[in-house]
């Protein structure tokens, strides 16, 4: 009797051991002590994602930046084979606040000065590499973002270029081929008038393949230079949305590897 409750115990505390072994490449999902573990195993690349917080029409939530670059850093990490993600930076610059422009002048929209962001992203990125991380990716799924990442990796770089530790600004991954992304649209019978920049037939067929219950189908509307829509989302799918997000995937995979290889 003694011996099978103790093997029954094994067995419990085994599994609920097991349980807790991170499953993830999502660094504020896992301890501090599993993120030591990982690096010294080999993952010495880290993705640092950021998205934007902004009124997408009365059909798309505001988070969708944030939890597109999420869902696709991930997709990406697990790629590349030696990678983790950080935390999404969820507030960027957005635009003037007096009087507000672009997307301020909507509610839910909320945007940090360009020197703010570029801060965060600079201070995030120097504490990477304290803990010893040797490629730090950036990857912006917003327009604004991008000047702030090209900013950072160039000062870092030339900071840090007698180390061994790189940061690498991947513009490919925010609209690398915006062409191709049309004719796969248009293959699938969207027309060119609906595609258009923000909220529109890309945007949300993106979204539904990452999370539909972020897309009020039943209110999506063609942008009428009112509503904060450009372009038309009515006919989006989350079909396209895996074609599309697969494109940005591939492509960013693979100038990461390039980045890297040229350090």
């Amino acid at each position: 009797m003694v011996r099978y409750l103790l093997l029954i115990a094994v067995f419990c505390f085994g599994g609920t051991a097991l349980a807790q072994a991170p499953n993830t490449l999502l660094m504020d999902h896992m301890t501090s002590y599993e993120i030591r573990d990982a690096i010294a195993s080999g993952k010495t690349t880290v993705i640092l994602p950021s998205g934007g917080t902004e009124q997408n029409g009365p059909g798309m939530v505001t988070g969708k930046h944030n939890f597109r670059v999420s869902a696709n850093a991930q997709t990406i990490a697990r790629r590349l084979g030696n990678a983790l993600v950080t935390a999404v930076i969820a507030f960027t610059p957005e635009g003037k606040y007096d009087p507000p422009t672009g997307h301020l002048r909507y509610p839910g929209t909320i945007g940090v000065p360009e020197d703010v962001y570029a801060g965060v992203v600079e201070g995030v990125v120097r504490s990477l590499k304290l803990h010893g991380f040797k490629n730090i990716v950036l990857i912006g799924d917003h327009g604004s973002d991008q000047d702030g990442q090209n900013a950072v990796a160039a000062k870092l770089n030339k900071e840090w270029a007698a180390t061994d530790v790189r940061v690498h600004a991947i513009g490919a991954y925010y609209r690398g081929d915006p062409e191709g992304d049309g004719a796969e649209m248009m293959k699938r019978g969207i027309k060119k008038e609906e595609i258009g920049n923000h909220a529109d037939v890309r945007d949300t067929s993106q979204m539904l393949a990452v999370d539909p219950a972020m897309v009020r189908t039943g209110k999506l509307e063609a942008g009428n230079g009112k509503n904060g829509v450009e372009g038309d989302p009515r006919r989006a799918s989350a079909e396209i949305g895996r074609v599309l997000i697969e494109r940005t995937v591939t492509r960013t995979v693979e100038a990461i590897r390039k980045s890297v290889a040229a350090r």
